[in-house]
C-alpha cells in the first residue's frame, strides 16, 4: 500500500504543500529559505547561521550519503527544518554512520518531502523570505496561520547558539595563536586555522577586550552565526575596542559585524544568499572564484564613506559587496565561506607575522 501523505508545509502566505515527514516528528515554525547547494547537505544542517530558518533544497535527491561523526559544522544543529524534494532513507557512502533522518531525529529537526521544491523557490526569489510551517497533514489552515503570525524569531539568536565557556583547539608545533569569538562558529573554520600552525582559543560572544588581550594571542577571528549583526552589539564593540591592538579576520556574520564596527551600515536582503556556487570576482586581481554563502543581510555599499573600508570583492549575479579590507586597521572580513587554501587566511597569517615582527 502507499505511504499516505503526512504532514504538511504552509507558508505565511496561505499556500500549503502536502507531503512526507522525516526527522523529528513535531511541529515546526521558521524563516524560509532556500540554498542551491548540490551536495553538503549535513553541514547545511549542522550549520548555525540557519538557527530559526527553514530550508528548501533545491537539488532534488537528499540523503544519498547519509550523515557521518566527522562532517559536522556544530555540536549541537539548531536548523528550523529541512524541506526536500526526494528523501534517499538508504545511504550508499562508506563513511555514513547514520541516516539523515536518524541526525535530524536525535537533533530535534523537522523535515519534510515530497512536495515541488521549485516552486518553493520560486516563491521565495519573487516574493522574498517569509515563515513557515511543518506541521500535520491533519492542522487546519487557519490554526496553522495563527500559529505562524504568533511566531516570533529569537531576539540576539547569537546568545544562543555561542559557547558559554572558552574551549581550545591546538595544533603541533603552531606558529601562530588565534582567538575565535563564536557567534556561531563553524568547526571547519578552526580546524583550517589549526591546518594553517595555529592554535585557537574559542571564547563566548560576549568575552570583552580585556579579557582577549589577557590572552595574548597573536589575532582575532570572528566567523559565521545567525540572524540580525545588529542584534549582536557586544561583538561589534569588541571589534571595535580591539581593531588596531590586533590583526582581525571576519567571515560571513563576522564580516557584517566588522562593517557595523566601522560605521558602515547593513541591509536585510529579499531572499538572501544561500549555496555553495556563487560567482565572486576579486577586484584588486580581476579573477572569479565559486565560494558558499549562507546569509540574509549585506553590506550597504553606499554607507562606506568615513569608514575606511574599500570594497575588494563583488557577487558577479548581482554585484553585492562580497569582501572589504581596512584602510586603517589590520582588518579583513569576507561575506563567504573560506576553505582552508583561501587567500584570505594567508592575509590574515601575514597580518599576524608582520603584528608579531612589529610588537
Amino acid at each position: 500500500m502507499a505511504e499516505m501523505m503526512n504532514k504538511k508545509l504552509v507558508l505565511e502566505n496561505g499556500m500549503e504543500f502536502p507531503g512526507y515527514g522525516f526527522g523529528a516528528d513535531k511541529d515546526a515554525i521558521a524563516e524560509l529559505v532556500y540554498n542551491t547547494s548540490m551536495v553538503g547537505y549535513q553541514e547545511i544542517v549542522s550549520e548555525n547561521s540557519y538557527f530559526e530558518q527553514m530550508v528548501v533544497m533545491t537539488y532534488p535527491i537528499i540523503g544519498s550519503y547519509g550523515v557521518n561523526d566527522e562532517d559536522d559544522e556544530t555540536k549541537y544543529p539548531n536548523i528550523g527544518g529541512l524541506i526536500v524534494r526526494d528523501y534517499n532513507d538508504m545511504p550508499s557512502n562508506f563513511r555514513y554512520t547514520k541516516t539523515l533522518s536518524e541526525a535530524m531525529e536525535e537533533d530535534g529537526i523537522a523535515g519534510i518531502y515530497g512536495m515541488d521544491t521549485r516552486m518553493l523557490t520560486r516563491i521565495i526569489r519573487s516574493q522574498g523570505n517569509m515563515k513557515a510551517m511543518i506541521t500535520s497533514i491533519d492542522t487546519t489552515k487557519e490554526e496553522a496561520l495563527a500559529a505562524i503570525a504568533a511566531w516570533e524569531p529569537t531576539r540576539n539568536p547569537v546568545a544562543k547558539v555561542s559557547c558559554t565557556k572558552r574551549w581550545y583547539s591546538r595544533t603541533p608545533n603552531h606558529r601562530y595563536s588565534v582567538v575565535a569569538v563564536d557567534c556561531g562558529i563553524k568547526l571547519s573554520s578552526v580546524k583550517n586555522l589549526n591546518r594553517l600552525g595555529c592554535n585557537v582559543t574559542v571564547v563566548p560572544y560576549n568575552t570583552t577586550a580585556e579579557q582577549v588581550m589577557a590572552l595574548q594571542h597573536d589575532g582575532l577571528f570572528i566567523y559565521d552565526g545567525p540572524g540580525n549583526p545588529e542584534q549582536a552589539p557586544t561583538v561589534i564593540k569588541l571589534i571595535q575596542d580591539l581593531q588596531g591592538k590586533l590583526p582581525i579576520l571576519g567571515v560571513e556574520l563576522g564580516h557584517q559585524l566588522v562593517c557595523l564596527a566601522n560605521g558602515a551600515k547593513i541591509t536585510k536582503m529579499a531572499s538572501g544568499h544561500h549555496g555553495c556556487n556563487h560567482p565572486i570576482r576579486n577586484l584588486d586581481t580581476g579573477k572569479i572564484e565559486m565560494a558558499k554563502q549562507s546569509h540574509n543581510y549585506m553590506l550597504d555599499d553606499t554607507s562606506l564613506e568615513g569608514t575606511g573600508l574599500r570594497i575588494t570583492h563583488v557577487n558577479v549575479l548581482d554585484g553585492t559587496p562580497e569582501a572589504c579590507e581596512s584602510t586603517v586597521y589590520p582588518t579583513v572580513s569576507a561575506q563567504f565561506d573560506l576553505d582552508g587554501d583561501h587567500p584570505l587566511y594567508a592575509k590574515f597569517i601575514e597580518m599576524m607575522e608582520r603584528s608579531k615582527q612589529n610588537a
